[in-house]
């Protein structure tokens, strides 16, 4: 429930840390703005607080042109904790019903229309689809303010099949025709460039850090104020580089996609890969309060891997070895099975690791098979997007499917209590309950590898896998 004064408060100061935690609609205006709107701030008395955009949007107010909300970084609070309403929401987000129907998203999820249209509506009072389309023209919107993207393929990027259709639903959603929105707009650049905001604080110097100790040489690239990759998204190819702005609270993203169909669902994973929807003040509150001895850093963000397949073979080729030498093997099956670009490679396919005899990775035979094993049933399997059903494969344990939910779907809520630093770092602080952290353990467990960073090498057996 939100707190109106607490609310009032925020919007007065234009407190950046509850950016997208809520909305404002201004009855006499007819618009919703987000907390840090540059805008005179309206009376009281016309002020309206919502949890989400689309519920502001259901209510018939359209978004701010100054603020932009469809900017805003998402509200984790709203999207609730059902596992499978969530699965659903990142499914939605990544495409899912704009390229398949209801009926196929079920299907994935392993449950019925009639309960997945319940649990939309008593989560956001929308049907799935709704949902959909809302994200859709709050995408778009974001295309036409920052790019010069012609409307057409704003129209494509956004997941619209038909001009017409885009029209239609951008003026019900948003209130204006597209190529309106596009002439108050004017801040656009030639180049496929998005401005992604999120909640401060940001520790990037600790994500910084944690990227630069594990880049792969050809597939990613981390400097002082950024970090890019090369990336795929289905047949689409491309990559980012994701600059720092701390003065803006956001990354300036720039963008190489050869297909626009996959941009929206790339951005949203990209967003995922910087942890840019946390709300860190929520969650090191409670935090501080579960574990009153630890030193947190403000603003710590979970360091994404672009995909759960990647985040799999790393803790694989991880398992009992130093972050040194699990980076080494990781470069050498990028540069022997990724497929080539012009300045590097992409991370290989399921195929084509499961097709490879992998005689040039130094390891042992078991290791090996257990990654062939994996490639193959994720290839087999089409979508293997939940790590935590991969214990089932043989040479896959709790340790190495938890480490990939973390880092390869953004899992708020892994507790990797066989891991060797977080061991020492508990050992340190006396006895605490780590189930009093949940729902954030994940970030429990990167504060404490903050305060014991893993050794440079590592005594076998120590643990299932090393970072």
């Amino acid at each position: 429930m939100l707190d109106p004064a607490q609310c009032r408060q925020a919007r007065l100061a234009r407190d950046a840390r509850f950016d997208g935690r809520f909305f404002i609609a201004v009855t006499s205006t007819g618009v919703y703005c987000r907390p840090i709107c540059p805008a005179t701030p309206p009376h009281e008395r016309n002020v309206r607080y919502y949890e989400s955009a689309l519920a502001a949007s259901q209510d018939g107010f359209r978004p701010c042109l100054r603020c932009r909300p469809d900017s805003a970084p998402d509200s984790p609070a709203w999207r609730g904790p059902h596992t499978t309403f969530e699965r659903a929401l990142r499914l939605i987000d990544e495409g899912a019903l704009s390229e398949a129907t209801l009926g196929a998203l079920c299907e994935r999820l392993g449950i019925g229309e009639r309960y997945l249209r319940q649990l939309f509506q008593q989560r956001l009072g929308v049907s799935p689809k709704s949902y959909a389309l809302h994200r859709q023209c709050l995408f778009a919107k974001q295309l036409l303010h920052q790019t010069r993207l012609p409307v057409t393929e704003v129209a494509h990027a956004s997941g619209f099949r038909s001009l017409r259709r885009f029209n239609d639903a951008f003026r019900r959603h948003i209130g204006l025709a597209p190529r309106e929105l596009r002439r108050h707009g004017g801040d656009g650049s030639d180049d496929l460039t998005l401005t992604l905001a999120y909640r401060p604080p940001y520790a990037w110097q600790s994500l910084h850090g944690f990227h630069r100790q594990r880049a792969i040489e050809g597939l990613e690239w981390v400097g002082e104020h950024h970090y890019g990759r090369h990336i795929r998204w289905g047949n689409a190819r491309g990559w980012f580089t994701a600059e720092h702005h701390p003065e803006h609270h956001a990354f300036r993203v720039h963008l190489a996609l050869d297909d626009l169909a996959a941009l929206a669902p790339v951005v949203r994973r990209i967003r995922r890969v910087l942890d840019l929807d946390a709300d860190t003040a929520t969650i090191e509150a409670h935090l501080g309060r579960v574990v009153p001895g630890l030193p947190l850093i403000a603003g710590l963000r979970l360091p994404g891997v672009w995909s759960p397949f990647e985040a799999g073979v790393r803790a694989i080729l991880g398992q009992q070895v130093s972050i040194v030498a699990a980076r080494r093997l990781v470069g050498t099956l990028v540069a022997r099975l990724g497929e080539p670009t012009e300045h590097g490679h992409h991370f290989p396919t399921p195929e084509s690791i499961a097709a490879s005899e992998l005689a040039f990775l130094r390891m042992p035979g078991a290791r090996k098979a257990t990654l062939q094993r994996f490639a193959s049933w994720y290839a087999g399997a089409g979508s293997g997007d939940d790590p935590l059903q991969w214990t089932a494969l043989k040479g896959i344990g709790p340790w190495t499917a938890n480490y990939a939910a973390m880092r390869g779907i953004g899992h708020p809520d892994i507790w990797l209590d066989g891991d060797a630093g977080v061991r020492r770092a508990l050992g340190h602080l006396g006895g605490i309950d780590p189930a009093d952290a949940a729902p954030w353990r994940s970030y429990l467990t990167l504060q404490l590898w903050s305060r014991e960073p893993a050794p440079d090498n590592l005594e076998p057996n120590v643990m299932e896998a090393s970072r």
